[in-house]
């Protein structure tokens, strides 16, 4: 069975940090593109940084330079961290796995991902 877990959303202030770990099993991580994706109340779910399997990363430029993706292949673990966080970056966030895609437009697509986790809330307010 496959799975993916996000944890570590939660309410933080701005300029503040949080990492989310996705926890995977079922699936061999290495072999597999990780993308992170979040959705804000009332929009469409976009592509945040994401990572391909041949360890090349693509950013959105909101986040280019504040968001850090990383992986454990040997602990099936990705990893998204997030620094300098702001009122925006306020969503849902999830992440994802696939084999396919080779791309940046292909990798920050959600269709392109066939496993999802069930995503965290991220708040960002004072």
């Amino acid at each position: 069975q496959v799975l993916l877990v996000v944890s570590g959303g939660g309410l933080v202030q701005p300029g503040g940090s949080l990492r989310l770990p996705c926890a995977t099993s079922g699936f061999t991580l290495e072999h597999h593109n990780i993308g992170w994706f979040r959705q804000a109340s009332g929009k469409e779910r976009a592509g945040v940084p994401c990572a391909s399997r041949g360890g090349v990363i693509y950013y959105e430029d909101s986040v280019q330079g504040r968001f850090t993706i990383a992986r454990d292949n040997g602990r099936n673990t990705a990893y998204l961290q997030m620094n300098s966080l702001l009122h925006k970056d306020t969503a849902v966030y999830y992440c994802a796995a696939t084999q396919r895609g080779s791309v940046w437009f292909q990798l920050l697509r959600p269709a392109t991902y066939d496993y999802w986790g069930q995503g965290t809330q991220v708040t960002v307010s004072s």
